[in-house]
């Protein structure tokens, strides 16, 4: 059986392969925060795709 050794007494490489070990995945999820967008701002990328559909449909 290994001998405890504190975690603030091991070397940091040990401390860092501790740490990665305790972590787990985001699971496919993109860690950054989502901003739902204004609807009530102007988005002229939104218009561009409304008469793009309106074309599409003529």
């Amino acid at each position: 059986m290994d001998k405890f050794i504190s975690l603030e007494k091991k070397s940091k490489k040990a401390q860092r392969e501790h740490y990665q070990s305790q972590r787990g995945s985001w699971g496919g999820l993109n860690p950054v925060t989502r901003v739902v967008p204004d609807k009530k701002k102007y988005s002229r990328a939104a218009t561009h795709q409304d008469a793009r559909k309106i074309i599409a449909e003529m």
